[in-house]
């Protein structure tokens, strides 16, 4: 009898895969629950020992001391009392040994029920406690059933759920397949753990990595970033830990046979590996591979980054619907803005017009500021043309009288005039700089007519003739 209720035991342990001292302590807890049924009261504290060796059950019940015991289910003498606990008094608890030789039917079937109960609650603590620390871990299970579009994995101990949101799109599931996927949640339920799966997460990819390329589970390789659309496309930044490797040929392998099994287990996706680089803008290059880059633009302070690419790479660089930089801002962090060199070089002749434009109206303000200051600067001009006076070497000319050593002929001396010899003050035109050229030009005008205005009259100068040389000169003829 002993060593079939140890076998009994032993049996339970591994199918619910338990340890022994789990069962065991069910099994005194539903003992507990049976006895107490048909020989004690609900509220008299009882405790069961199960021999893990002998297979004995003892069960103890605590009693009070009293002299003349009423009720022997809770009550003990003082003179029994003292037989287990020799310095026990009046009134006190003692734990007596109260094994019932039998239980009754529905004490047997309170024992099963609360061992059944106690073995669930063990089973799913162990489950919880197994998968809780888990979480981002691959696992492989089988596709059990289908309810309410949500897909059920069988991962052994226990079934994952695989919900709508994170199926892979295109992908179709059917009974007995086997998956690889990660977990993404364990929590606890009214019906045990729930373990939350998922296909389309980027942890995916990033346990598929390890677990196909050794460099990167030694860590040689470093797995930097990951960015992915499930179903379509992903893309994967590495970098080398060590000097000598290269990242990128080490995650393809030789003729690409180790990113070709990742990709047979994704179904067909797309995948870009891509050399990460601790400068953004060559980073941001290589993201947007095979798109070729002309130039990148970071504006740190709005994490914008611009993209230069030539016209005929623009849909490469974008990629269908927008996919490629989608990823690649995804992967970078940054918000890319992407340009086709065209684009660019119109812009930059649009600045340089706007530019020259702001120039050309500045220059036009400052002429109209010094078309409003010429006429004070021309006034002075004018004043000092109407305060000249004749040279004193003509006037000299004019009043000398002749020599004693000439000709007894002279020929009577030409006038000139002070005009002619006076050289007229510079007038200072200024050029015509603006719209306004007309106007300007008018204005100069008025002011040479205004100074020709005041020129002083010409004066005749009249040199008399002695009338003694005027018939000599006559004589002389």
């Amino acid at each position: 009898m002993k060593s079939d209720f140890l076998l009994a035991i032993t049996q339970i342990s591994a199918e619910k895969n338990l340890p022994s001292e789990v069962v065991l302590s069910a099994v005194e807890a539903a003992l507990v629950s049976a006895y107490r049924k048909d020989n004690f009261t609900a509220s008299q504290n009882l405790s069961v020992k199960i021999n893990p060796t002998s297979g004995k059950v003892q069960m103890w019940a605590e009693k009070t001391v009293v002299e003349k015991p009423v009720d022997t289910a809770c009550e003990i003498s003082l003179a029994e009392a003292r037989r287990i606990k020799p310095d026990v008094q009046m009134n006190e608890a003692v734990m007596v040994e109260s094994t019932p030789q039998n239980a009754g039917r529905i004490a047997a079937q309170t024992a099963k029920q609360v061992i059944l109960q106690r073995l669930h609650e063990a089973e799913h603590s162990a489950i919880f406690e197994e998968y809780a620390g888990r979480e981002g871990d691959i696992v492989t299970g089988l596709v059990q059933r289908t309810e309410q579009r949500q897909i059920l994995v069988d991962l052994g101990r226990t079934e994952a759920i695989l919900p709508v949101t994170e199926q892979s799109p295109g992908e179709r599931y059917r009974i007995g397949q086997r998956l690889k996927v990660v977990i993404l949640e364990v929590a606890k339920g009214t019906k045990g753990p729930r373990v939350i799966v998922s296909r389309s997460h980027a942890d995916l990819l990033r346990r598929l990595f390890e677990m196909e390329i050794p460099e990167i589970f030694n860590k040689t390789v470093a797995l930097e970033s990951v960015s992915r659309e499930a179903g379509f496309r992903s893309k994967v930044a590495v970098s080398a830990k060590q000097e000598g490797i290269d990242p990128v040929g080490c995650c393809v392998g030789l003729r690409g046979i180790r990113i070709q099994n990742i990709v047979s287990e994704l179904n067909g996706e797309k995948i870009d590996v891509v050399l990460w680089s601790q400068e953004p803008a060559n980073f941001i290059a290589n993201a947007l591979s095979p798109a070729q880059i002309l130039s990148v633009a970071l504006n740190k302070g709005d994490g914008v980054a611009t993209v230069v690419v030539p016209d005929r790479q623009l849909s490469l660089a974008i990629g269908r619907e927008g996919q490629n930089v989608r990823l690649a801002a995804k992967l970078t962090g940054w918000r890319i803005d992407i340009k086709a060199a065209s684009a660019v070089e119109a812009e930059k002749a649009k600045e340089a017009e706007a530019l020259a434009a702001a120039r050309a109206a500045e220059e036009a303000e400052l002429g109209e500021k010094a078309v409003a200051e010429e006429p004070e600067v021309l006034e002075p001009v004018v004043a000092a043309a109407e305060m000249a006076e004749p040279l004193p070497v003509l006037q000299a000319a004019l009043v000398s009288p002749p020599s004693p050593a000439a000709p007894s002929v002279r020929k009577k001396p030409a006038l000139r005039f002070a005009e002619d010899i006076l050289v007229p003050a510079p007038i200072k035109v200024q050029p015509a700089r603006s719209k306004k050229g007309k106007k300007k030009g008018a204005q100069d005008k008025d002011v040479i007519e205004d100074r020709a205005k005041v020129r002083r009259p010409r004066r005749e100068v009249e040199i008399p003739l002695d009338d003694e040389d005027d018939e000599d000169d006559l004589s002389n003829t």
